[in-house]
């Protein structure tokens, strides 16, 4: 009996352990620090997005945004926060010191947040640009000002919503006119927009006692490592790379737009000149510059570039082996404008390169703007280059302009006219061409008229050059 007891015993505790036993999935891999400093713009989101692939390629155990912004692009916030939906890994946002505008909006996007003590979370309310440099902040007219509120209101509630966190008070960070209340407390009063110190977002509110925002304050990243239990793991900080800063350069507009038409324009004069040289080479240059900094930036992959080979070989195929243009060549334009637009558009991770996630009006903005201005910059670049081109001084250069003319002594045969009235034989028979005998003479002839047979005699009627005309001759 003290056997049996003791083997239950064991067995119970051997699956307890099990049971417990926490998953190595995640746990196990390091964790991905991803600073998110000064403005958020698009540079910003290439380096996101880079963090965020390897993270997911390396099973990171946990995102941490390292956060001290004072907002910007709305767009670039959108589209981190897509980077950031969905993953496996737990996210964290630390606060350190500043998580305004399109900060809080992002900070809401992930699972925790933690501030530092002197941190600010929130006044997430959209504002215009001045279009002049260094134009500074503009307001926003009373008949746009909602068009633009209800959107971001939508925008950082969703946000909220999905993480947990409190969509009333994520929409007091957007709208003035909103009290957000807790009960009897009022948090923020009509005419503020809420935005909340460390000491404030962390405390406890409700009849559960809940955090209001913040699950908690950390003097430094290593404290926050420590509260969550990652203390001892692996640390990876991603930081921006001087490639990601060219390509930052060449994805936006207009140089994304002018690097492709020069590419496409360098390849028609190619197309229009003999042989394969300087403009063919630079031609194949650009674009390859094109499609390197939008995959540096995240959206161009080797199957847009093997796309893209594809449809120069049909073109190639097209032009060199089958006669006229037909299938063949309209899809290996197709296959061409395919690879172009499919290099502009935002791919997540996970998600394979055929199939890209929802698109934004802004990605199908700058599309619009980098391949109809690239084409369109082409076109006219074309037919300036073919109207003026050739009236350069470095083109004349190229160019034979020296005429030649009879006037001058240029003849492309020698003088013939001296035969007109020779008579002769007709050696073959002229049907109408052959070879009469004049004297010494054999000369590649022509019948005039009907034809001639072999041994009729003949007269030389006409010289052209080299073209000589016979008739038959009466003697």
């Amino acid at each position: 009996m003290k056997r049996l007891i003791l083997s239950v015993l064991c067995l119970t505790s051997l699956l307890g352990a099990v049971g417990s036993a926490p998953a190595q999935t995640n746990n196990a891999g390091p964790v991905y620090v991803i600073p998110i400093k000064g403005m958020i713009e698009r540079a910003l989101v290439y380096v996101v997005r880079r963090g965020v692939n390897q993270a997911v390629r390396d099973n990171a155990s946990a995102i941490i945004l390292d956060m001290d912004t004072p907002g910007g692009r709305l767009d670039a916030c959108e589209e981190i926060m897509h980077l950031l939906a969905d993953l496996d890994a737990t996210t964290y946002t630390f606060v350190n010191t500043d998580a305004i505008s399109a900060g809080a909006i992002i900070a809401l996007s992930t699972d925790h947040i933690y501030m530092e003590p002197s941190g600010r979370i929130g006044d997430a309310m959209p504002i215009m640009m001045s279009p002049i440099p260094m134009g500074g902040a503009k307001e926003i007219p009373d008949g746009l000002k909602e068009k633009a509120i209800s959107p971001t209101v939508a925008l950082i509630r969703g946000a909220a919503q999905r993480k947990g966190h409190d969509a009333n008070m994520a929409e007091a960070m957007v709208r003035p006119e909103y009290e957000y209340t807790i009960g009897d407390d009022v948090i923020c009063p009509k005419g503020q927009l809420l935005t909340l110190t460390s000491q404030d977002a962390e405390r406890l509110v409700g009849e559960e006692q809940r955090p209001l925002l913040s699950s908690g304050t950390a003097k430094n990243l290593d404290a926050l490592l420590e509260i969550i239990g990652h203390g001892d793991k692996d640390v990876i900080t991603v930081e921006s790379s001087t490639a990601e800063d060219i390509a930052r350069m060449i994805d936006g507009f207009p140089l994304s737009g002018i690097l492709m038409a020069a590419g496409m324009l360098c390849l028609y004069i190619e197309y229009k000149t003999p042989g394969f040289g300087v403009f063919g080479l630079s031609g194949i240059v650009l674009l390859a510059i094109w499609f390197w900094g939008h995959h540096v930036a995240g959206l161009a992959g080797m199957g847009e570039v093997l796309l893209l080979l594809i449809g120069i070989a049909l073109l190639f195929v097209e032009i060199f082996l089958i006669p006229g243009f037909g299938i063949t060549g309209i899809t290996g334009l197709t296959c061409i404008l395919a690879s172009l637009m499919m290099a502009m558009i935002q791919h997540y991770p996970g998600q394979p390169w055929y199939q890209p996630s929802a698109i934004s009006p802004m990605q199908v903005q700058d599309m619009i703007l980098n391949l109809g201005g690239g084409l369109l910059l082409t076109f006219v670049s074309g037919l300036l280059l073919g109207r003026y081109l050739p009236a350069t001084h470095a083109f004349q250069r190229l160019m034979l302009t020296n005429a030649v003319s009879a006037d001058e002594g240029y003849q492309a045969s020698a003088p013939t006219e001296e035969l007109l009235g020779l008579t002769g034989i007709a050696e073959t028979p002229l049907r109408p061409a052959g070879i009469g005998v004049f004297g010494e003479r054999r000369l590649n002839v022509i019948a005039h008229g009907e034809f001639i047979d072999k041994g009729d005699a003949i007269v030389i009627a006409e010289t052209h050059g080299n073209r000589i005309v016979v008739d038959h001759s009466e003697s």
